[in-house]
């Protein structure tokens, strides 16, 4: 019998400068499953919001806000998703950053503030230089995410995000060392990284903030670590993300984000994505974490 599996792709406007890439990624994995005996019924983001999902299990790449929350309904109803609504909604960067800090994983000192707050506390224990991030969702546009530097030139950013309406920012120290990005399937033996200048693999620019990588020795087997536990602690199965090697070698994660587009390695990925879906479709690979637990930690 097969398995009825329903898979939505993510809309156009929420794939910046990686449209055909999040396409090539979602169509491999269909291929996939279909080989392993699933029908896959397709949706757009539009059409799953006002339509009827006929499917138990689903497989997603949404980003919309209503689509995460029809996610999650669905979810509290019972049907299996992968991601999950709220993992995909943890790798907001707001709530990102305190789960990271509050599990321990090595992330960048950082400070979360409200962008319509008069005076913004705690920037000048952050150095010199400053990554500002939009705290309410994902990166959508060029200026969601801003280097600058600590003082009048970082609040003017702030001040913006308030004019632009959103309604708090995470302030992150600038780390010098090696940028890597890295992708990986909770759940399977992928894992795939590399240096982003190398390959000349940037969404909006700002990779080459960091410069070239020197190639500074880390401990492999550290990052897959310290991946496997920030995707459980975001409750996403299919990940990927930055992080910066200082010259000592010590590694933190920078940021984690659900279902990326795997595009220097999306060959490579597709069956493994694909295993996690059918195995989890299967009630063979069991949920990160339950309502209950959600809950109870407050994601």
């Amino acid at each position: 019998m097969k398995i009825k599996i329903a898979g939505i792709r993510r809309g156009n406007q929420y794939s910046p400068n990686h449209i055909g890439n999040d396409v090539a990624i979602f169509n491999l994995t269909t291929e996939y499953l279909i080989e392993k005996n699933c029908e896959v019924f397709e949706y757009t983001e539009e059409e799953f919001q006002t339509g009827k999902i006929d499917a138990d299990f689903i497989f997603n790449m949404v980003r919309d806000r209503k689509s995460i929350l029809k996610l999650q309904q669905l979810e509290d109803e019972g049907k299996r998703v992968v991601n999950s609504g709220y993992g995909i909604e943890n790798c907001t960067r707001g709530k990102m950053t305190r789960l990271l800090l509050e599990n321990n994983i090595p992330h960048p000192q950082s400070i979360i503030v409200l962008t319509d707050d008069k005076e913004f506390h705690g920037l000048e224990s952050l150095g010199s230089h400053c990554w500002i991030k939009r705290g309410d969702f994902h990166a959508i546009h060029r200026e969601d995410v801003t280097y600058a530097r600590i003082g009048e030139e970082a609040e003017s950013v702030i001040r913006g995000y308030a004019l632009r309406g959103i309604p708090s920012a995470v302030i992150n120290e600038h780390l010098e060392g090696d940028l890597i990005k890295f992708y990986g399937v909770e759940g399977t033996d992928f894992f795939y990284w590399f240096y982003p200048n190398d390959l000349n693999h940037s969404k909006f620019g700002l990779e080459k903030i960091n410069g070239k990588a020197q190639g500074i020795p880390f401990d492999l087997e550290e990052l897959k670590s310290y991946c496997s536990r920030s995707a459980r602690v975001l409750n996403i199965y299919i990940y990927g993300g930055d992080c910066v090697v200082d010259k000592n070698g010590n590694i933190k994660i920078i940021d984690f984000n659900d279902w990326p587009s795997f595009a220097p390695c999306r060959k490579q990925a597709a069956p493994y994505i694909a295993e996690c879906i059918y195995n989890i479709a299967r009630s063979e690979l069991k949920p990160l974490h339950s309502n209950e637990y959600r809950k109870k930690v407050g994601i």
